[in-house]
């Protein structure tokens, strides 16, 4: 068992950096092709979809400064939390202003929490981080983010059944190239999105792993085809279970109102995520 010495680790807490990039199209036309769309989903406009920011402000590791897993190795801005396998678990988005292509924009991140939990997979310790996205001199996005890091040796955890009730359903099955463009995409070199021996023989998949952000960005897809014109106040998901590649993932959702309920679920109709958003309220008080 790896031991966790979790006062150390919350040392971290109020550890911040600032990173700037440009919002460049490039990015944003290729995951619109990527996501299978004939043209760019920025628009003559030029605003960028909900949580297209994920495609920005990367860090650009060299070589040497990454771990066996791909990852940046532990103990730079974030903690050095020693458990082997991390996982971005959750984010919870509030859009204040949109982002703008030609953007030059800064996002300021901090460590608000360190914690530990026990979970049925053994010790679990989640890091959470408030990024604040700023753009012609405003805060324009703030996401409070969940990542989870858990031991290696881990048992099937239980399956929840999705729910089956959503006015709207669209299945596609994630493959090795659309993993490969959106890890290219995001600067994202943790192996278990492209390493087949590595997600089988070191972190015990069956297959390779779909990215938690790609499968959040495939329900606003979806969110997106059915209401073209909706704009949304927040966002937030949940990874509930592993996504794989070349298995169907199906997605669904559903409007009451203001909120929109969005999930994704396996071929066997197990929960895989879960997602929220609400729509924002415009001056007459009425829903877009």
């Amino acid at each position: 068992m790896i031991k966790l010495d979790i006062d150390g680790l919350k040392t971290w807490i109020g550890r911040s950096e600032m990173r700037e990039d440009s919002l460049v199209a490039a990015p944003v036309d290729r995951l619109s092709a990527t996501l299978d769309h004939p043209s760019s989903l920025a628009g003559p406009a030029g605003v960028l979809p909900p949580c297209w920011h994920w495609l920005y402000f990367h860090h650009a590791e060299r070589i040497s400064g990454l771990g066996a897993d791909g990852h940046p190795k532990r103990g730079g801005f974030l903690p050095p939390v020693p458990l082997p396998r991390r996982m971005w678990a959750s984010s919870r988005v509030t859009f204040l202003s949109p982002l703008m292509l030609g953007d030059t924009a800064r996002r300021h991140s901090t460590i608000i929490d360190v914690r530990q939990r026990l979970g049925g997979s053994g010790a679990l310790v989640f890091v959470t981080l408030k990024h604040e996205i700023f753009a012609r001199d405003k805060l324009v996005i703030e996401e409070i983010q969940d990542l989870v890091y858990r031991d290696r040796d881990i048992t099937s955890g239980r399956t929840l059944p999705a729910p089956d009730d959503g006015q709207w359903h669209r299945k596609i099955t994630p493959d090795s190239v659309m993993l490969f463009r959106y890890s290219a995409l995001t600067f994202n070199s943790h192996r278990i999105h492209f390493d087949r021996d590595y997600a089988t023989a070191e972190e015990g998949y069956s297959s390779l792993v779909v990215q938690g952000p790609l499968t959040a960005t495939l329900l606003l897809d979806l969110l997106r085809r059915q209401l073209p014109t909706v704009t949304l106040a927040c966002f937030e998901f949940r990874a509930v279970a592993p996504v794989l590649e070349g298995s169907d993932l199906t997605l669904r959702g559903r409007r009451d109102g203001e909120l929109i309920t969005l999930w994704a679920s396996d071929a066997q109709g197990n929960l895989t995520m879960e997602a929220r958003a609400r729509v924002a309220i415009n001056q007459s008080g009425a829903g877009d």
